[in-house]
């Protein structure tokens, strides 16, 4: 004979009557405010926290801790303001904080679209989850609460890519670009909101340039061509990773294409490049594409790409540095992203960029025993970095002919940030930060039939007048 149901299991309570039933098994309906990323634990329990409220406990919320077997059994909340259905969860206290205990053998869940919607069908459940009659009348009620209750975003306490300092945590609103697999269950997050992040002053030592030149990028491959042509042109993509001192974090889960806050994450610098990294208590929340605040920072972006000067990076205005000229002042300036997404093979740019490396680093080694200049450089701006090659007639463009070893030395340690009290060929390697300047690239092929191979890049028409 069928076992016999207890009145509680049809009995949804309030969230503060749930935090007043310690130690007892509870059904509760609520709204998700925002979900902890999903991790592995110790054993082979995958875990979540999710922080949900209602209209007898609007704030700050309670959380409810969420174990299941594997990380694909976990709530994945589509956004922040959804519904969720919680059957057979046990109130549990640690101090002061009133939590709730989702078991992965006796607990259920069911996830629901939020106060737009008119569906009533879940888009999520868990194992066994069982609907009732009575579940359509409680999500009616808070759809409506939530047309009343303003959703609190949390934009007040968030910071922008702009204003990320080092070592610091903060809490972010941007897009999640993209996610990839940069090493076996490492994975990486390329988020976005539209500004650029702040140059960082350069830490390492000219000469290492031959045996441990600055990296291009923090991902060990280069993104493919079809990945880098979805980011935007104007404004720096984030790399975020994971604390490798602690659980895996089932990053792929995490939805590309949308509008997240991350919250209290730091940001460290390697190599001079900004990275991203999620902490264990990291959480996350999803916001609809019609948020006011994503809105906000869309109108901001859309704004910044339609002025004239939009390719240039924040920090360089009014105008970059004086240091360097081109052939061509009324070329309107593009972004690296935009000269390695371009879509012919050979091009030509004008790039407001700041020139980070040199290789050789001895002015004396410039030019080749024939006389002719070969010289690679890194740039970077706020959305990539590159290598840029001078070459033969282009060398002598830019240093103005065959200057003395000395003059070039000093030439280049300006475009190089070297401080004026180290201007000689003895560099002692004190942290630079290179003034922005302005330059012309052109893009080509080595190998004329490989026109969807590697590209490089030259320096032309511009000169380093000091």
């Amino acid at each position: 004979m069928a076992s016999m149901e207890r009145d509680e299991d049809y009995k949804f309570l309030p969230i503060v009557d749930a935090m007043a039933s310690i130690n007892q098994r509870v059904n509760l309906f609520g709204i998700v405010l925002e979900t902890s990323i999903p991790k592995q634990i110790k054993g082979t329990d995958c875990f979540c926290a999710l922080k949900i409220v209602d209209e007898s406990h609007p704030g700050p919320g309670i959380s409810v801790n969420v174990f299941a077997e594997t990380v694909d059994m976990l709530p994945q909340v589509e956004s922040a303001g959804d519904i969720i259905q919680l059957s057979h969860v046990v109130m549990k206290t640690h101090g002061s904080e009133v939590y709730a205990l989702f078991n992965k053998k006796s607990s259920q869940f069911a996830l629901f679209e939020g106060k737009h919607s008119t569906n009533f069908v879940p888009y999520q459940v868990s194992y066994k989850y069982r609907a009732r009659d009575q579940d359509k009348k409680l999500i009616l009620g808070l759809r409506k609460w939530l047309t009343e209750f303003q959703l609190n975003t949390g934009s007040n306490n968030s910071s922008s890519l702009k204003e990320i300092r080092e070592g610091e945590g903060f809490s972010l609103v941007c897009k999640v670009l993209h996610i990839c697999e940069v090493r076996k269950d490492d994975w990486m997050l390329f988020v976005w909101d539209g500004t650029d992040t702040p140059p960082v002053t350069i830490e390492k030592k000219l000469e290492d340039e031959m045996e441990n030149p600055l990296p291009l990028r923090l991902e060990p491959f280069c993104l493919s061509r079809d990945v880098l042509c979805l980011f935007p042109a104007v404004g720096t993509v984030l790399r975020v990773v994971v604390d490798r001192g602690n659980a895996k974090l089932g990053l792929h889960l995490l939805k590309t294409g949308r509008w997240v806050k991350l919250i209290n994450i730091k940001c460290e610098v390697h190599a001079g490049l900004w990275c991203g990294v999620l902490m264990p208590f990291t959480k996350i929340r999803y916001f609809p594409n019609d948020d006011d605040l994503v809105l906000q920072l869309q109108r901001f972006y859309d704004e910044r790409v339609q002025s004239k000067w939009a390719r240039m990076p924040f920090l360089s205005f009014p105008w970059p540095s004086h240091i360097t000229e081109t052939d061509y002042p009324d070329v309107p300036f593009v972004t690296l992203m935009n000269v390695l997404t371009h879509p012919e093979v050979t091009a030509k740019f004008r790039c407001v960029v700041r020139v980070i490396a040199a290789f050789p680093w001895q002015a004396a080694d410039f030019r080749s025993p024939t006389g002719t200049y070969r010289i690679r450089l890194t740039l970077e701006d706020s959305t990539a970095r590159i290598h840029a090659f001078l070459f033969a007639e282009d060398g002598v463009k830019f240093f103005g002919g065959y200057p003395s070893v000395d003059s070039m030395t000093r030439k280049l340690n300006a475009l190089l940030g070297v401080a004026e009290s180290e201007f000689t060929n003895e560099f002692k390697g004190s942290p630079r930060n290179p003034p922005w300047v302005q330059c012309c690239l052109k893009s080509y092929c080595i190998h004329k039939n490989d026109i969807w191979g590697s590209r490089n890049y030259q320096i032309f028409a511009t000169q380093l007048v000091g």
